[in-house]
């Protein structure tokens, strides 16, 4: 759901950004029915998708690796160790991103990354606090995945005003 809501908002963007899914868990699945359902609101056609199985190398080939939840980012952190400077939960990005403000005019997306990035703690991954987690509906019904589908994009849509509505170019 993530991928497919951030892909539009670029695209609405006029952005050529590649955004790819991955996971922690085997690949290949298609999304539940109700992702597909939930989705299809928003006038998007995740029919097609079918999970896959993130490695380090995807980690380390990211211009911005986003997780939905500390455990994720814990994952690429291990698995990379240098993608720790580029890698976030979407509501961390989000809050770091609106106390910094938007890239600046000629702005990197690594630069404006770097700031976002000053003072975090390695040890803020640790714990079990969700503060900075994205609801995971899997198994749930589908109000959970339309919760879930509404507050992604309510941050997808904070993250590409910040990241990508008035900085030229275009960098992942």
């Amino acid at each position: 759901m993530a991928q497919a809501l951030l892909a539009d908002r670029l695209a609405a963007l006029g952005r050529a950004v590649t955004v790819r899914s991955g996971g922690m868990l085997g690949g290949g699945e298609p999304p539940c029915p109700q992702a597909v359902s939930v989705m299809a609101g928003y006038g998007l056609d995740i029919s097609a998708h079918r999970s896959r199985r993130v490695a380090a190398g995807d980690f380390e080939r990211a211009d911005l690796t986003l997780a939905m939840g500390r455990e994720n980012l814990r994952y690429a952190v291990v698995e990379a160790p240098a993608v720790w400077p580029r890698a976030f939960t979407v509501k961390e990005l989000v809050r770091r991103g609106e106390g910094i403000g938007p890239r600046l005019p000629g702005e990197s997306l690594a630069g404006w990354l770097g700031r976002a990035h000053q003072g975090r703690e390695r040890a803020a991954l640790l714990g079990d606090s969700a503060d900075d987690d994205v609801a995971d509906p899997a198994g749930g019904p589908r109000r959970g995945y339309a919760e879930t589908a509404a507050t992604l994009g309510g941050l997808l849509g904070r993250l590409t005003r910040l990241c990508w509505a008035d900085s030229p170019g275009t960098d992942a």
